[in-house]
């Protein structure tokens, strides 16, 4: 496996669980906290760290550090490599 097929097999991934596209869909009005994704979301704080790792690690959202608190935002890495990966495959099957 190249490296855009396993940058991209960690994006969809990420895009794989309902918990996670719901902090994606929170993220696209802007830049929030922890605190306010634990409230709107409704689970555990570790729970809210484990997609927060997932989403960062795919290039999806970054965290930025303000004194006691994290913000996120949305960032487009793993959304420029998913659809690199996209259009290769629709490429590909264009070809054929």
């Amino acid at each position: 496996m190249d490296d855009l097929s396993r940058r991209a097999a960690a994006v969809f991934k990420a895009l794989g669980d309902d918990n996670r596209i719901q902090i994606l869909d929170i993220l696209k009005s802007g830049e929030t906290n922890a605190q306010n994704l634990l409230t709107s979301l409704k689970i555990t704080q570790p729970t809210l760290s484990h997609h927060i790792k997932i989403l960062c690690e795919a290039g999806l959202i970054l965290g930025r550090r303000a004194g006691r608190w994290t913000y996120y935002s949305l960032v487009t890495n793993g959304f420029d490599i998913a659809r690199t990966y996209m259009g290769q495959l629709k490429s590909a099957g264009e070809g054929a």
